[in-house]
C-alpha cells in the first residue's frame, strides 16, 4: 500500500520533479499540499503548515520543496507533531540549523532525510566505484548554467540563505562528495557578487588534490554540468549533472532509475528501517567558500 505524504513547497521544482516522482511512485500517494499560491489537482490544499498538521494526522511524511530560508520551520513543526520530513537540496540556510533537526528527529524516533537529487545520477554510483582505489591527480568541475531559465524570477536566490550560483553548485559538490574515494577541503575561492545582490553568481574554487571548479549562473545556451577527474588509472568524466559517465573517453552503462523517483525510494526505505540519513558534506564546501571567499563586486543583476 502507498503511503500518504504531504508535499510542501509548489514551485518549480515541485511541478517538474516531485509531483511527477510521486505520482510513480510504488512507496508513496501524495495526500496533500501546502503552499501559499501553488495547488496540484486533485489534492488536499492547505496555505500554512499548522491547518495541514492539524486537519491530517494520517499523513505521516512530509517532503519539503520550498526555498531555504522558511525551511527550518516547517521541519521543525513536522518533526515536533510526529511527522517523517525529507529535504530538497540545499537541506537549510546554515549547518547549525540543519544538525538542530536532526538532532530532534533522532529523539523522536523519526526520519530525517536530507536528499541530494544529483547523487542519484545514473553515472554516479558507477564513477564511485570506479575510482575506489585509485589515486586521484587533480580534477574540475565546470558548473554553468542559466538563472533566468533554471530560477526565473525568483529573487530568494540571491538573498541571505539563498546561496546564489551555489544553489547549482552544490549540486556538483554532492557529487564530487560522494564519489571521490578521499576527502578534500577548500583552498581558496573567489566570488562575484552583483552590485544589488547578496549572494555570488559566479565562483573559482580550488581544492586539496588539484581539484578546480567553476561556476557561472549567466551562461547562455546548454548548461554545462561537467566533473573530470585525473587519476593514476585514467580520465573520468561524468557529464550532464552526473548522468553520463565516460571512463577515458569510452562512455559506461549507468543506472535506469531518474533521480527524484530514486529519492522518494531512499526515503520510504529509510522510513521503514527507522533511520536518518544527514550528510551534509556539500554544504560544509559552501560554507567555506563564503568563509574564505575573496568578494568581487560585479554588474548588477535583475531577472
Amino acid at each position: 500500500m502507498r503511503a500518504p505524504i504531504a508535499l510542501v513547497g509548489i514551485g518549480k521544482i515541485a511541478r517538474d520533479q516531485h509531483v511527477p516522482a510521486l505520482a510513480a511512485s510504488p512507496d508513496w500517494a501524495l495526500a496533500a499540499t501546502v503552499s501559499r499560491h501553488g495547488r496540484v489537482e486533485g489534492v488536499d490544499a492547505f496555505e500554512r503548515m499548522v491547518a495541514f498538521l492539524a486537519a491530517r494526522p494520517d499523513v505521516g511524511a512530509v517532503s519539503l520543496a520550498l526555498p531555504p530560508q522558511p525551511r527550518f520551520a516547517h521541519a521543525e513543526a513536522a518533526l515536533k507533531a510526529g511527522r517523517h520530513v525529507m529535504l530538497e537540496k540545499p537541506p537549510g540556510q546554515t549547518l547549525a540549523e540543519v544538525h538542530a533537526l536532526e538532532r530532534l528527529a533522532r529523539e523522536r524516533g523519526l526520519t530525517l532525510y536530507a536528499t541530494w537529487h544529483s547523487r542519484m545520477g545514473k553515472g554516479v554510483a558507477a564513477a564511485r566505484d570506479w575510482l575506489a582505489g585509485r589515486a586521484i591527480r587533480g580534477g574540475r568541475i565546470t558548473w554553468m548554467e542559466d538563472v533566468r531559465h533554471w530560477h526565473p524570477g525568483q529573487d530568494w536566490v540571491f538573498e541571505p540563505g539563498g546561496m546564489g550560483v551555489f544553489d547549482p553548485g552544490i549540486n556538483a559538490l554532492s557529487v564530487l562528495t560522494a564519489i571521490l574515494p578521499e576527502p578534500v577541503h577548500l583552498i581558496e575561492a573567489d566570488l562575484d557578487v552583483p552590485a544589488n545582490r547578496q549572494t555570488p553568481i559566479a565562483a573559482r574554487l580550488l581544492f586539496t588534490g588539484g581539484i578546480a571548479m567553476e561556476l557561472d549562473w549567466l551562461f547562455p545556451g546548454e548548461p554545462l554540468w561537467d566533473i573530470e577527474i585525473e587519476t593514476d588509472g585514467g580520465t573520468l568524466l561524468l557529464r550532464e549533472g552526473g548522468n553520463r559517465l565516460f571512463v577515458n573517453g569510452e562512455e559506461q552503462e549507468g543506472s535506469a532509475e531518474g533521480e527524484y523517483p530514486a529519492l522518494y525510494r531512499r526515503f520510504a526505505e529509510l522510513v521503514r528501517a527507522g533511520e536518518c540519513e544527514v550528510d551534509l558534506s556539500p554544504m560544509v564546501h559552501v560554507a567555506d567558500a563564503l568563509t574564505l571567499g575573496r568578494r568581487r563586486v560585479v554588474d548588477r543583476f535583475d531577472f
